[in-house]
């Protein structure tokens, strides 16, 4: 008779796993991702630009996994949309790269009322068998949302450590795809980055585990895209699956 997953050969290499957040812990990447059509859409119609954001692959090449500033920038810049960056406080708006990016905050927090926290059960799963391992996990963000929505989905326990937005904005932490969060990350769980896996779904956040010299970088393709694979591991991943559940084993007697 099968006993409890154990995490497959390919992490048992090693000593520690860090984890993104948004799609790959959590089910909110699909909220985000329209928070910002309506912030981007609202600055396109305005410039006269056509077409509308593709939630999809704009999302996927552009912002995700990048901080809210970052993401507008790259939006925007790939647009070739050249908006001031504008000031901190600027309210929600199109004017300026603070202002598109403080929109898609108050619409993803209005959606977050609406339509609540999700977790992936493969990657819950996963962090359990993990822990039964003993092997300690990280959960890394852009979202200065992220503690508190791991804490709402009830994922919190399941990590020693988490390094989101807020962190990143107190200790001067750049975002992806520069490594710092993770980095960060793994000196809190007390390894080294060649010690331990990166489990990522944003292409920068890949780009990040293999520039922070992390051992093992997988990749988390979700969309199932026709270069979603391909992209995730011309980034760096070391393997792609379509699921964290996927790297879990069963157990013996």
């Amino acid at each position: 008779m099968a006993g409890a997953p154990f995490p497959a050969p390919l992490l048992r290499s090693v000593r520690a796993v860090v984890l993104d957040t948004d799609g790959v812990i959590t089910d909110t990447a699909r909220l985000h991702a329209a928070a910002w059509k309506g912030a981007f859409d609202a600055a396109l119609a305005v410039a006269g630009a056509a077409p509308p954001f593709d939630a999809v692959e704009e999302y996927r090449r552009h912002v995700d996994g990048r901080s809210r500033e970052d993401g507008a920038a790259a939006f925007l810049a790939a647009r070739g949309l050249s908006l001031p960056l504008g000031a901190p406080d600027d309210p929600p708006g199109t004017g300026t790269v603070r202002a598109v990016a403080a929109r898609k905050e108050e619409l993803f927090t209005a959606r977050l009322r609406t339509d609540g926290v999700a977790v992936w059960p493969g990657t819950v799963r996963l962090l359990k068998a993990l822990r039964d391992a003993a092997v300690p996990c990280a959960a890394v963000s852009a979202s200065r949302h992220a503690t508190e929505l791991l804490d709402t989905a009830g994922v919190l326990g399941l990590l020693r450590a988490v390094v989101d937005g807020r962190e990143a904005a107190r200790l001067g932490l750049p975002g992806k795809p520069d490594p710092a969060l993770f980095l960060e990350a793994a000196h809190r769980l007390g390894v080294a980055a060649r010690d331990a896996a990166v489990v990522e779904d944003a292409l920068a956040g890949v780009e990040a585990g293999r520039r922070g010299g992390f051992g093992l970088v997988i990749g988390v393709d979700r969309t199932a895209g026709p270069t979603s694979a391909a992209d995730l591991r011309r980034h760096g991943a070391d393997a792609v699956v379509g699921d964290p559940g996927e790297l879990l084993t069963a157990g013996g007697d």
